[in-house]
């Protein structure tokens, strides 16, 4: 990295530090000024003691770590077996017309449902433990990978298809070699976005049929108009969402590293 892209990105840093500031500030300004009720907009303060309070002594009697592991269990389980089984069934349907003839139209199907709306039957099949939960997220995750996936490999030049096989490569080679290296720089585009869908989905069904989870603990504060409680969740779902969208692209730096080279 020269000293014109290292000054480009502390500049950008600085503005997204300054942004939050400002956002903070005028937070706190809001709430000194009374503008607005502490039980429709708490105080930063109020807040942070609320993130406190929830550290020490859980909610619902249940500690905050044990919330927080339960949303993530649901979350990742369902991530993985999204990617495990999105990754080769969108290959194989951009790769194959007959396989995309009878996928392609399933995922079609249900893709643009509001999550929520067939959750009801997951319920009514898998009951409101966690099973249910997790098809539901697994259902919203699959698409965007699929739909990468398939986008990734139609995308790609057939002059090095053809030229691997004027070599003598045959199709597995092609496929390891060429096709899914090319793909997976549109793959992890697809499971950043798959990882927002599902995390929206999965606070959305806790807030539906649970007993625990961030999800849950938001819409059981909102039931007590405990505002600070319900800050604190949206906090914590924002900043662990930004964390692991972080990572998933130092992930994509570090395995894709050609991405933009070629």
């Amino acid at each position: 990295m020269n000293n014109n892209e290292s000054n480009k990105k502390n500049n950008h840093i600085l503005l997204t530090v300054f942004t939050w500031l400002t956002i903070f500030l005028t937070w706190y300004i809001v709430t000194k000024l009374e503008i607005f009720t502490p039980t429709l907009l708490p105080s930063p303060e109020r807040v942070w003691s609320a993130f406190l309070s929830l550290a020490r002594d859980g909610y619902n009697n249940i500690p905050l770590w044990v919330h927080l592991g339960t949303s993530f269990k649901r979350l990742f389980v369902s991530l993985a077996f999204a990617i495990i089984f999105a990754l080769p069934i969108g290959l194989l349907s951009g790769y194959f017309k007959k396989v995309e003839a009878i996928i392609d139209s399933i995922v079609e199907f249900y893709r643009p449902l509001p999550p929520l709306a067939y959750y009801t039957i997951l319920i009514l099949w898998f009951g409101i433990g966690d099973l249910s939960k997790e098809v539901l997220l697994f259902l919203a995750a699959f698409a965007p990978i699929y739909i990468a996936c398939v986008s990734a490999v139609r995308g790609i030049n057939q002059d090095y298809i053809l030229s691997a096989r004027s070599l003598g490569a045959n199709q597995m080679n092609v496929f390891f070699k060429i096709v899914l290296p090319a793909c997976l720089p549109e793959i992890f585009t697809g499971i950043r976005t798959s990882f927002g869908v599902a995390y929206t989905t999965l606070v959305s069904s806790e807030m539906v049929a649970a007993t625990s989870g961030i999800g849950w603990m938001v819409i059981d504060a909102s039931n007590y108009l405990k505002s600070d409680v319900i800050f604190v969740g949206i906090f914590i779902m924002g900043i662990s969402g930004v964390l692991i969208d972080y990572g998933l692209r130092s992930l994509e730096r570090k395995l894709i590293f050609w991405k933009g080279k070629v």
